[in-house]
């Protein structure tokens, strides 16, 4: 067997760039291989440490490779990058992967089992299913607007809207029959949307980290289920602050001098939880006047100071926060800071 003190990898559709150190100052192995022969090359090689960009298809291979005994870790593209030489191409990548992964102060991507990634498969669905319908809803109302047809916001009432059209005499058949594309369509969605909410929910039920998580007041099964299967591990995070820079949530720092200057937030990681988690503390602000506890006292005297719209934000970094510290100690949420009054 050869043997490789650390591989740096650069996965591809049908090629992979292998880049292996037998020793710190050895020359460098490279390999080009093809999708089919990937496997049988680290079936050769002793156990060794493995680099490779958490992107597509990554969780999957670093599950084969560490089935053979391979030390697997997956790095954050833009962690990688400040490894790259110059130019850009595989060769270049995998040696990049293979520095990176030495480094002490590297951060890691827990590797995702195949549960987890078809409960991340089942929110990235919804989410797909939830824009199609809102752009179909949009399309509908700009149609329509040209006949002079116009309903309040939101998605809850395009069947008012198609229901007028449906009964207007004076409206042309094709644009009737375009009414009916969109009524199908949004039917079809809409039942979709349903059928995928159903299996997140029977996920949640089985799974007793989200059961916890739910109990916090603006996160549902939705945002729990999200964050258990996108953080397999909270402990990779060293704070509660570590988790919400992690989604962005915090304020991005322009710092020199000593002197500390803070701007809007970050929007780094991952979107579409930073996404729900902001909805889920919007719904709060709503109830906030009809709630008391300590969490209560700390909106009342952020909306004195801020915009709604901040104070949104702010009170989903502040539940990032209490989520990363429930997952990690396995509290329950403490119902009298945010009780109904």
């Amino acid at each position: 067997m050869e043997q490789f003190i650390r591989i740096g990898v650069d996965l591809g559709k049908r090629y992979f760039q292998v880049h292996a150190l037998a020793s710190a100052d050895g020359r460098a192995v490279t390999r080009k291989l093809a999708r089919a022969k990937f496997l049988a090359f680290f079936a050769d090689v002793a156990p060794c440490l493995i680099g490779m960009e958490a992107c597509s298809s990554a969780h999957y291979w670093a599950r084969q490779l560490r089935a053979m005994g391979h030390d697997v870790r997956l790095m954050p593209p833009s962690y990688v990058k400040a490894y790259v030489k110059r130019g850009k191409n595989d060769a270049v990548d995998a040696a990049a992967c293979c520095e990176a992964v030495s480094r002490p102060d590297m951060r890691f991507v827990p590797i995702k089992n195949e549960e987890q990634q078809s409960a991340l498969m089942l929110h990235r669905t919804r989410e797909l299913l939830v824009r199609q319908r809102t752009m179909s809803v949009n399309a509908l109302r700009g149609l329509l607007a040209e006949f002079g047809f116009i309903v309040a916001k939101g998605v809850g009432r395009a069947s008012e809207l198609i229901e007028m059209a449906r009964n207007d005499v004076n409206l042309p058949e094709g644009a009737k029959a375009v009414v009916e594309i969109f009524a199908g369509q949004l039917e079809t969605i809409s039942a979709a949307i349903r059928a995928v909410a159903k299996v997140i929910a029977n996920a949640h039920a089985r799974n007793p980290m989200s059961q916890l998580l739910a109990g916090i007041p603006g996160v549902g099964k939705v945002i729990a289920s999200a964050i258990v299967s996108t953080v397999p591990d909270s402990m990779v995070f060293k704070s509660a602050r570590d988790f919400s820079a992690w989604l962005g949530l915090v304020p991005r720092q322009d710092s020199t001098g000593g002197k500390a200057k803070l701007g809007a937030i970050t929007k780094k990681g991952d979107r579409y939880i930073r996404k729900l988690l902001v909805l889920g503390a919007t719904s709060l602000l709503r109830v906030a006047g009809k709630r008391k506890g300590a969490l209560k006292d700390w909106l009342v005297a952020l909306l004195e100071k801020k915009s709604a719209r901040l104070a949104s934000v702010a009170l989903a970094n502040k539940l990032a926060r209490i989520i990363w510290g429930m997952m990690s100690s396995g509290e329950t949420f403490r119902k009298e800071l945010f009780e109904p009054a």
